[in-house]
């Protein structure tokens, strides 16, 4: 064999094993992100995520979760409900929708999960996601997360357990909807 061809074939081959192989990582690679999809998906199903974050509908049967708006939080067109005192201290109410209470806490709202950019999870960082569930925070940082968000039990996911929740909710359907900002109580 001339050398120049057998460097050809030498070239061509190294290229098709470098091919094969980052074609296999990414295709592993895509493997996983997609168990982590379906895993958080599960999990979003069993810890009840759409109970809240879901908003209600009166069906044929009562009240069932809107699902054209899931996990889009309490929806603006509601708007705010009223910050009225309570009388009792675990006392609390919750708007028909099951997206909005009001205790001694104040009032909260429950949060746009979907991956909308300007009213949802869009610009979070898996990061952010999992400082907002670690330390009780809006975005990690800012305003507590209220009640009766269980934020406190859901702290004990693992990483990847919450990782997974959030490569999830990245997949769903972005919805617009500007939920109204905590009201701390009156005094």
């Amino acid at each position: 064999m001339h050398p120049t061809t057998r460097r050809t074939v030498l070239l061509a081959g190294s290229m098709a094993a470098i091919v094969f192989v980052f074609g296999f990582v990414t295709l592993k690679g895509r493997t996983s992100d997609s168990g982590a999809v379906q895993r958080g998906e599960y999990l979003v199903t069993i810890m009840g995520c759409n109970d809240c974050h879901t908003p209600l509908k009166l069906g044929s049967n009562g009240p069932e979760p809107d699902m054209s708006r899931m996990l889009s939080g309490h929806p603006e067109e509601v708007g705010p409900l009223p910050n009225v005192k309570t009388a009792g201290p675990f006392l609390w109410s919750g708007f028909g929708t099951n997206t909005a209470f009001s205790g001694p806490w104040g009032v909260s709202y429950t949060f746009n999960l979907t991956p909308d950019k300007n009213t949802g999870l869009g610009i979070w960082t898996e990061e952010m996601f999992i400082q907002a569930i670690r330390t009780g925070r809006h975005m990690g940082v800012s305003r507590p997360i209220n009640p009766p968000m269980p934020w406190p039990a859901y702290r004990n996911a693992s990483d990847e357990d919450l990782k997974a929740i959030y490569a999830y909710l990245r997949t769903i359907k972005p919805i617009v909807n500007h939920v109204p900002a905590y009201e701390p109580p009156e005094e």
